[in-house]
């Protein structure tokens, strides 16, 4: 694994640095980038993101990475907004997003009872449950993962992972070449770690 080629693509969206880290310790040294030659020629594309959706998607366009994104033919691992941008639409900032995936991104809604004292955005830990090969195996199930958001993927036939919070989520997709988790891998512990290094090994 140590001679694989692994691009970060580079954008106005923060935590590159920590998933920098998370492949580190994989023995892996990924290139920072948003040269379109060095994505279109990696072995793995990661599409990292904390920010806003359409503030991140203008500067997408304006750089024409978002044609490029669309474009990629290796497995590309898309998270946090990274993940919600492949969607179709956002709720926040009522952004077109790049349309990887044919669903829209929600807000999430406190229930009017909210008898399990719930918040918005959703931060810390929580299970992923039904989840899905070749991102995850049958050991992941059940495990808890890192969450930091206030936008969701409803189910839908690209679902990957599901996770509860005011209902039941998409906590990861998946469609073709293209692999996408809500949660941060490169924050949840050796579960994460887990999934990176299955993602690296598709």
């Amino acid at each position: 694994m140590t001679h694989m080629n692994v691009a970060i693509i580079k954008y106005n969206a923060g935590n590159i640095r920590s998933v920098d880290n998370a492949i580190k310790r994989l023995g892996i040294n990924a290139q920072i980038t948003d040269n379109a030659e060095i994505i279109r020629s990696a072995d793995k594309v990661i599409f990292p993101g904390v920010g806003e959706a359409s503030t991140t998607m203008a500067h997408l366009r304006t750089t024409g990475l978002d044609k490029l994104i669309c474009s990629l033919k290796q497995p590309v691992l898309g998270i946090c907004l990274g993940m919600q941008l492949m969607c179709k639409h956002s709720e926040e900032g009522d952004a077109d997003c790049l349309g990887i995936f044919d669903v829209d991104v929600k807000r999430f809604e406190l229930p009017t009872d909210n008898v399990d004292n719930l918040k918005i955005p959703q931060m810390g830990w929580n299970n992923i449950s039904n989840v899905k090969m070749p991102l995850f195996d049958a050991s992941l199930e059940d495990k808890f993962v890192y969450f930091v958001h206030s936008y969701y993927v409803p189910l839908c036939e690209w679902t990957a992972a599901e996770t509860t919070h005011t209902l039941t989520y998409s906590s990861a997709l998946h469609k073709d070449n293209f692999y996408a988790t809500q949660f941060h891998p490169e924050k949840s512990g050796p579960v994460g770690e887990a999934i990176l290094k299955n993602f690296l090994a598709i």
